[in-house]
């Protein structure tokens, strides 16, 4: 009987401990991996969608430092995700805490940085490292449509094994699409970037062009066009010490070959990146931005590395000046408040020019064995270092005076939406009023031929100004410029703007004209307008006299009068927002 009880008791034990151990046991066998499918497979293979994320959710599961967040949707309706990174597990943007944003996969056949960050953040989680004074932000897939869209696509790139398409799932560009925002990845990702604010983003790509030595390139936003607060910073500390560091881990950098019509031993201008691009985007804010381009025919594991080495090492250096990171941002925020000079279109100045070394391969000409015409190659046997041209000033092209604020009607709801996402401070009016404002007429801009992005972008655009007393009803809205988004603000609603949003097609509807008029009826209005309006029939003599063409067409010459006259609209080619004085 004793034998018996003891034989049941111990069954017992058994049974609970394995009750026990049940649900740790079921974890273990469905816990994802913390090691990458890139190291599992000795850096041949890049990781998929699903396994990205749950590797995050594991993170999140595991580290208490460690916070997945779902930010937003994207176009393939799948959610937009950001890992916080917090040593005080704070997820919230700090005063005095420096914010760094990574973003990964925005072209997902380029997906070195997804690899690098997944490293990167296990391992600074496993050690306790990450800084205190830091809040790292890294978004794990930035195109999810694109990752999920899987294949071969980069003919000229040496590995990985597979990975996914430049196109997000409605085909776009993301990397065009940071001021436009049509895409909901972008929606996202400016409500990440306008609730965070970071100080420093690093947008992780890889390199397309000509062959060389250099593993790592990279383009920081253009000094020129940040505040000098923060582009004195960058410029004479953040990259010298970054370049020297990376350096001496083997990743010796250069600016991005941003060269393809060219050999780069003949020289390098620097990226002109405008608000569309993720660090021309940042400048608005006064973030200083880093496109790191690692070199498409280095090896898989090398790039994936070389974007590890720039991350830390980057990081190492945001955590030493936090302080002033802070401070700069903080100074240059208000300064731009103040600010009543902008520029909204840069142009290159190739009469200044640095220096700097470049190793390169000798570029050399065979016959082609497609086309048996002339085709250009690099010779790996004949490496050479020598200093090369590197063109980076850029100077105003447009400028504009801000007014003391903008109105924009209610009606033009994209363009408001826009604003209010981007942290734009609005004043709605309280009651129908007029307002005497500044007003733009479109008088000139091209078009382009083709479709950009999913746009026929303007370019070229010239405006002449009226003053006007013009009606505005509660609910319109009034912009003030005096505050840090003023860049962003200008920039955006000036139509002479590189990447306004009169540029990228928002306003057109303006360029239509609604009425005309029927030729021989108008021709007998036209003469009674002109027998009244001598000062009208004045300005059409000179034309006809100045402009041959002009004096044989009888229809010019009868679209002239009606222009002069009242019958034609006055809101046609009329830019909607205008300017306060």
């Amino acid at each position: 009987m004793s034998q018996l009880n003891s034989s049941m008791t111990a069954r017992l034990i058994f049974l609970l401990i394995a009750l026990l151990l049940f649900p740790f046991l079921l974890y273990s066998q469905t816990a994802p991996s913390l090691l990458t499918r890139y190291e599992r497979t000795n850096g041949q293979e890049t990781a998929t969608y699903p396994e990205i994320i749950a590797f995050y959710q594991q993170l999140d599961r595991q580290y208490d430092q460690a916070k997945l967040i779902e930010a937003g949707t994207t176009d393939i309706g799948k959610p937009l995700h950001l890992l916080l990174l917090s040593a005080d597990k704070r997820f919230t943007p700090t005063p005095g805490k420096v914010m760094l944003l990574v973003n990964n996969g925005i072209h997902p056949g380029e997906p070195e940085g997804i690899d690098a960050s997944m490293i990167w953040a296990r391992e600074m989680l496993k050690a306790n490292r990450v800084p205190p004074n830091v809040l790292i932000g890294i978004v794990p897939v930035y195109n999810v449509g694109g990752s999920l869209n899987r294949g071969v696509s980069r003919v000229n790139q040496n590995g990985p094994v597979e990975y996914g398409f430049r196109g997000n799932a409605r085909n776009y560009d993301l990397n065009r699409d940071f001021i436009k925002a049509d895409s909901k990845n972008a929606v996202s990702w400016q409500r990440i970037f306008q609730t965070y604010k970071p100080h420093v983003l690093i947008d992780n790509h890889t390199s397309n062009g000509a062959d060389y030595q250099h593993i790592l390139t990279y383009f920081a936003t253009q000094k020129d066009k940040l505040h000098p607060m923060v582009s004195g910073y960058m410029t004479k500390t953040l990259q010298p010490e970054l370049d020297k560091a990376l350096t001496s881990r083997g990743f010796e950098p250069v600016p991005y070959v941003n060269n393809f019509t060219d050999t780069p031993e003949s020289g390098i201008a620097g990226f002109n990146d405008a608000p569309r691009y993720s660090s021309g985007y940042a400048a608005l804010f006064n973030c200083i931005g880093f496109v790191v381009e690692l070199h498409m025919l280095k090896d898989y594991p090398s790039r994936v590395k070389g974007t590890l080495a720039f991350m830390e090492e980057a990081l190492r250096l945001i955590q030493r000046d936090a302080t002033q990171l802070t401070t700069n941002k903080r100074e240059a925020d208000a300064a731009v408040s103040r600010q009543t000079t902008f520029t909204v279109s840069y142009k290159p100045d190739r009469s200044k020019v640095d220096s700097i070394t470049f190793r390169g391969y000798a570029a050399r000409y065979k016959p082609s064995e497609v086309s048996g015409l002339r085709r250009l190659w690099y010779d790996r046997s004949a490496p050479f270092s020598k200093q090369i041209p590197y063109w980076n000033t850029f100077v105003p092209d447009v400028q504009v005076q801000k007014p003391t604020a903008y109105v924009i009607p209610q009606g033009w709801s994209e363009v408001i939406d826009r604003l209010k996402r981007n942290g734009v401070q609005m004043q709605p009016l309280a009651r129908d009023i007029t307002l005497e404002v500044e007003v733009y007429y479109i008088a000139d801009y091209k078009t382009g031929q083709r479709p950009y992005e999913g746009h026929y972008l303007h370019t070229g655009v010239q405006v002449r100004t009226e003053r006007r007393q013009l009606p505005y009803y509660k609910g319109d809205y009034l912009i003030p410029v005096n505050q840090p988004a003023n860049r962003y603000i200008v920039e955006t609603l000036e139509p002479q703007g590189v990447d306004s949003f009169f540029a990228w097609n928002f306003f057109d509807s303006i360029l239509g004209q609604k009425e005309h008029f029927s030729d021989y009826v108008f021709e007998d209005a036209a003469a009674d307008y002109l027998k009244h309006h001598p000062e009208v029939r004045r300005k059409l003599d000179e034309r006809k006299a100045a402009d041959k063409a002009f004096a044989e067409s009888a229809a010019a010459q009868l679209e002239f009068v009606y222009q002069n006259s009242p019958y034609y609209e006055p809101t046609h080619n009329r830019y909607p927002v205008a300017r306060v004085r």
